[in-house]
């Protein structure tokens, strides 16, 4: 009923940018908070940066200055705009969405499929 499509991955050289995108479609109510995550090859996924339907923002830490979050509600999409990548950057990105589907009660934790980011020169 619902699907996340993440796009905007790539391979870029330390130093460069990226933007990432997600969009939401389906039988969707609301949307609540919306997220990235990222998983390195060996290790757990992790979080990179929250949003809420209000705006409110939360980053890891180790992309704090370098990434930017932002989200389009009209067009139940994402983004993470990133900037001075580095090659700890390298991972698979999986964006986060929790969901309200018309005529359900609850909210669900929605996952796109991910995208690979390779930092190398």
């Amino acid at each position: 009923q619902v699907q996340l499509v993440e796009s905007g991955g790539g391979l870029v050289q330390p130093g460069g940018s990226l933007r990432l995108s997600c969009a939401a479609s389906g039988t969707i109510f609301i949307i609540n908070d919306m997220g990235w995550y990222r998983q390195a090859p060996g290790k757990e996924r992790e979080l990179v940066a929250t949003i809420t339907s209000g705006g409110t923002i939360n980053y890891a830490d180790s992309v704090k200055g370098r990434f930017t979050i932002s989200r389009d509600n009209a067009k139940n999409t994402v983004y993470l705009q990133m900037k001075s990548l580095k090659s700890e950057d390298t991972a698979v990105y999986y964006c986060n969405a929790f969901i309200r589907v018309m005529g359900k009660s609850y909210v669900y934790a929605y996952w796109g499929q991910g995208t690979q980011v390779t930092v190398s020169s």
